[in-house]
């Protein structure tokens, strides 16, 4: 089974505030379908900070670069047969968050 990357902009996600408990109930319903199904790796949201960027010599700087147009606002991680399943569950979660999901998938790798 492939490994898939679901995640989306954080400027994407514009939800009136008394919107957002109905919003993570809504999300959290399909993390726990996902669950049941034996699909779900793990998932998150990300805090909204600046983020730092680690130099492959160690040294570290504020990021995200300027010239980054999206910056990930919450991402999950599943294990489904297809791309077609992928794209299902990334529906769910779009239609649950009220926004659109990017899906990638993760390059296997069998040390993980």
């Amino acid at each position: 089974m492939a490994r898939y990357l679901i995640s989306f902009d954080d400027g994407t996600m514009t939800i009136p505030e008394e919107d957002l408990p109905a919003v993570s109930e809504a999300s959290r319903t399909v993390v726990r379908e996902l669950k049941a199904a034996g699909a779900w790796i793990f998932g998150a949201g990300i805090q909204h900070q600046q983020a730092n960027i680690v130099a492959p010599d160690g040294s570290v700087v504020a990021g995200a670069f300027p010239e980054t147009k999206a910056v990930i606002g919450g991402f999950s991680i599943i294990e489904v047969p297809t791309r077609e399943d992928a794209l299902e569950w990334a529906a769910k979660l779009a239609a649950a968050c009220r926004c659109a999901q990017e899906v990638r998938e993760i390059m296997y790798d069998p040390e993980s």
